[in-house]
């Protein structure tokens, strides 16, 4: 199963939605699309697979023009958050009725099938009825479906959301051969899913791109509040200095990962759980605003500062709002850089 020998060039038009995001992936490359909900994530999706039309915009896969193509001759292959088998054909009938659509013979249709299950490692549920599926095998079989068309472009929109934490992973291994060789574009809210997959991230936020790069410089040096917060980390805004950067709410913060010219603006990307907090210990000054639960831990935020701590810690320091208190970050747990409007 080849896939497209070319890439994606598209230009996602829809003034109605607000949408307006120019989108490129390279012939083998997959491309992670995330962004709070209402960024247009799923308008990008339904636009390259022509459920949805492009007003002043376009959409070229391979050198081929598929902005006025209908949906069941782009060869676009969607695999969506429920996998949405047709409950009175078997799985191997599911998988080729692809395929068949686009007009394979009954016996190319039931070898392709055959190719993509053994493909997502599915082969032993060729001769199951869809009601007798996990949710993750579902899922398995929902991917195998897309493969089985030879898609030139794979739209993967949140494949994984429904899935329990064992059956995601299975998926992901599914995902990863489904996305070898062909553009690919992810839509996801699990950073996990998008390391595991993605080669780039694209960021959307009110209908545009805001930021965009190599999946490891996204998640390690986010330039925006919600590539941060899908990483887990947190930035604090503030002006660098000789050894780190000065927040703007005061003090001092030391960093080993230390990029910015002193005096000019930069952002420092720490994760909470790095920050250490006391009442009397050394550490920036500052008084806790909220005291909330996050994850199994104590989320405390301090002004422009967040810290992660477990109940016993918070317990032991009396967490409170309006309790002054010191927080210190080891300098080999901040990077400091430049913020997302000094990009050049």
């Amino acid at each position: 199963m080849s896939g497209g020998t070319g890439g994606l060039d598209a230009h996602v038009v829809v003034p109605s939605r607000g949408v307006d995001v120019r989108l490129t992936i390279g012939p083998a490359e997959c491309v992670a699309l995330v962004g709070p909900n209402g960024a247009g994530k799923s308008t990008v999706v339904e636009a390259l697979a022509g459920l949805l039309g492009t007003r002043d915009g376009s959409v070229v896969l391979a050198g081929r023009d598929l902005t006025t193509v209908p949906t069941h001759r782009r060869r676009v292959g969607l695999v969506a958050q429920r996998p949405d088998l047709f409950a009175h054909r078997s799985v191997a009938g599911n998988v080729a009725f692809g395929p068949r659509a686009t007009g394979a013979s009954g016996r190319e249709a039931r070898l392709r099938s055959a190719a993509a299950l053994a493909a997502v490692g599915a082969s032993g549920l060729a001769d199951r009825s869809p009601d007798t599926l996990s949710g993750g095998q579902a899922q398995r079989v929902a991917v195998a479906r897309a493969l089985a068309t030879d898609p030139a472009l794979l739209l993967l929109d949140e494949p994984t959301t429904a899935l329990d934490v064992d059956a995601r992973a299975e998926v992901r291994d599914a995902l990863r051969t489904a996305r070898s060789g062909r553009p690919t574009l992810l839509v996801t809210h699990d950073p996990l899913e998008a390391v595991a997959l993605a080669d780039r991230i694209v960021v959307l936020q009110d209908g545009v791109v805001v930021e965009e790069g190599p999946t490891d410089t996204v998640l390690r040096r986010p330039r925006t509040p919600f590539s941060a917060s899908f990483s887990g980390l947190v930035l604090v805004p503030g002006t660098a200095t000789a050894t780190g950067i000065a927040p703007d709410g005061g003090g001092e913060l030391p960093s080993a990962a230390h990029t910015v010219a002193p005096g000019r603006a930069a952002v420092a990307a720490l994760h909470p759980t790095a920050a250490v907090i006391s009442r009397d210990g050394a550490g920036l000054a500052r008084v806790v605003t909220a005291v909330e639960p996050r994850d199994g831990l104590v989320r405390v935020r301090a002004g422009d500062l967040v810290v992660d701590v477990t109940v016993a810690t918070a317990a032991g320091v009396g967490l409170a709002p309006g309790l002054p208190v010191r927080i210190a970050v080891d300098a080999d747990e901040v990077s400091v850089y430049e913020p997302a409007g000094a990009m050049t």
